[in-house]
């Protein structure tokens, strides 16, 4: 069976795995285990098998464990929190928790760059009261 690569077209577990960068092992095995986990773990992920057993992934199912991972490695979520944010339990929409990760990264980035310059002026503070005596 051929299949064309376009965006809508089915991705192997492998191409999925490197749209996800999930982190290769040592030898550079790329860790397709993670994501058939996640499959046992939400019932919501389901790719299609094709002949051979191999497993073939649509747009949606991409974007489902894109959701996944940002909860689970990102958001620092547990499996069952993920589970239900996916069963709707907990309304989360994934682009706000995206937006305010990036918020408070930016914050972060901003109070360490003004801790930074506070600790710079006191410095300075100091050493012109040691520079006039």
């Amino acid at each position: 069976m051929i299949m064309d690569k376009l965006d809508s077209a089915y991705k192997t577990i492998g191409e999925v795995a490197k749209i996800l960068k999930l982190k290769s092992n040592k030898k550079g095995v790329l860790p397709t285990h993670t994501i058939r986990f996640w499959e046992t773990q939400f019932k919501q992920i389901k790719p299609k098998i094709f002949n051979g057993n191999r497993r073939y992934y649509d747009e949606k199912s991409i974007n489902l464990l894109k959701k996944v991972k940002f909860l689970l490695k990102e958001q620092g979520m547990t499996i069952n929190g993920v589970k239900k944010v996916l069963n709707g339990d907990v309304s989360f929409e994934l682009d706000e928790m995206v937006n305010n990760s990036i918020k408070a990264d930016n914050l972060r980035n901003k109070l360490t760059k003004i801790s930074n310059i506070i600790k710079n002026l006191k410095n300075l503070k100091q050493d012109g009261k040691k520079n006039t005596r």
